[in-house]
């Protein structure tokens, strides 16, 4: 039987315990293979989701791809089918990585996470001017790290003390593999429909786009190019982001190694 991950850490009942109840929100039934899949945004979530939602048969494919964004909960498990469910993974991802791909994403483009940031912070900040730098620098309290399910640290999805499989974004390939020999299940890749990533664009790395700000990066993205996420990296950056995510650092190498982490690259 699975072992929950925060149940221990409050006598309140379960269905109040914060952290428990967040880590079962991001968890997902697959129901023909009875596997539980605790999803992670910026971490293939999109492409995970859409292919759940096909798997459980509420959508024929990506042409109905936008259906998944209104039904987040509608796998949610309940706690007798998490703690019995006879599969589980989850996808961890460079915690470098994740966090250069919110700012290209949600910054750079001024999604509605980037104003929730700034109208939580400071609502004079102007967001065309914001760099990555400024962004990092800025999540200098618990509560910011925390605010939001794109920067918030991977290790909070996490709602078992262990799963079957633990797979790196890093190795996609083996996720997919996996998935399909272990499971019968079929990943569907949703980049065409979502845009969150970098995959489309001529990736820049031999300059350093730290302090560059969002507007001129914007710019860039509609020419083609983007800065990859080690050209927006300093040391004094590495440095604050193996702080602030140090557990999820410590974790990920734990489970993977250090091989494809953007640190041993700088």
């Amino acid at each position: 039987m699975n072992l929950f991950n925060f149940s221990a850490q409050s006598n309140i009942s379960l269905n109040r315990n914060p952290a428990h109840n967040f880590a079962i929100n991001h968890s997902m039934m697959i129901y023909g293979s009875d596997a539980l899949y605790s999803f992670i945004p910026k971490n293939a979530c999109s492409t995970m989701r859409l292919s759940v939602a096909i798997a459980n048969g509420c959508i024929d494919g990506i042409e109905d791809g936008h259906w998944i964004h209104g039904n987040n909960q509608t796998f949610v498990p309940s706690t007798a089918e998490a703690l019995k469910a006879k599969f589980s993974f989850a996808i961890l991802r460079c915690p470098f990585r994740r966090l250069a791909s919110v700012y290209l994403d949600k910054f750079v483009s001024k999604e509605p996470e980037a104003w929730q940031f700034r109208n939580a912070i400071n609502r004079n900040l102007n967001l065309d001017n914001l760099t990555f730098k400024d962004f990092v620098m800025s999540l200098d309290k618990p509560w910011k790290v925390n605010m939001d399910i794109h920067w918030k640290p991977q290790l909070s999805f996490l709602l078992f003390k262990d799963y079957s499989e633990y797979f790196s974004l890093e190795d996609f390939a083996t996720c997919v593999t996996t998935l399909r020999e272990r499971i019968n299940f079929s990943v569907i890749d949703a980049r065409s429909l979502t845009n969150h990533g970098t995959n489309e664009f001529e990736l820049l790395y031999e300059d350093n786009f730290a302090d560059t700000p969002a507007f001129d990066i914007a710019v860039m993205k509609r020419e083609g190019r983007c800065p990859s996420h080690f050209s927006l990296y300093t040391e004094e950056v590495f440095s604050y982001v193996s702080q602030i995510y140090s557990e999820d650092l410590a974790f990920y190498s734990h489970v993977f190694g250090k091989e494809n982490l953007l640190d041993s690259k700088i």
